[in-house]
């Protein structure tokens, strides 16, 4: 979503910035665009280690699977209804097996 935003909101900045002569409109515009590369780096990073307990498939990454037939979407995105869930109920359900999952931290077993 972010990867979204920042060109949305920098490019008008800049244009702004540009035809009103404010230098630090300019900078801040281009330091969202120059941020761009890293946010994609690290929501990329972090969608493909998130996975769904049962099935093992990555629910924050577009993978084109097929969806389970209770999935349901925020805004026409299955990421986006599974990082919300993840954020405001600590849980979320797979979209393409289904299995509920709460976010908690499990102890490793030694043997």
């Amino acid at each position: 979503m972010l990867q979204l935003a920042l060109p949305i909101i920098a490019t008008p900045l800049l244009l702004y910035g540009w035809l009103f002569q404010d230098v630090p409109k300019i900078q801040i515009a281009i330091a969202m665009l120059l941020a761009l590369p890293l946010v994609a780096l690290t929501q990329w990073i972090t969608s493909t280690r998130a996975r769904c307990p049962l099935c093992m498939t990555p629910v924050l990454a577009d993978k084109s699977c097929a969806k389970h037939g209770n999935a349901r979407s925020m805004l026409g995105s299955y990421r986006l209804r599974v990082a919300v869930a993840i954020l405001f109920r600590n849980q979320f359900r797979c979209p393409y097996c289904g299995e509920p999952t709460v976010m908690q931290v499990r102890k490793r077993r030694r043997d």
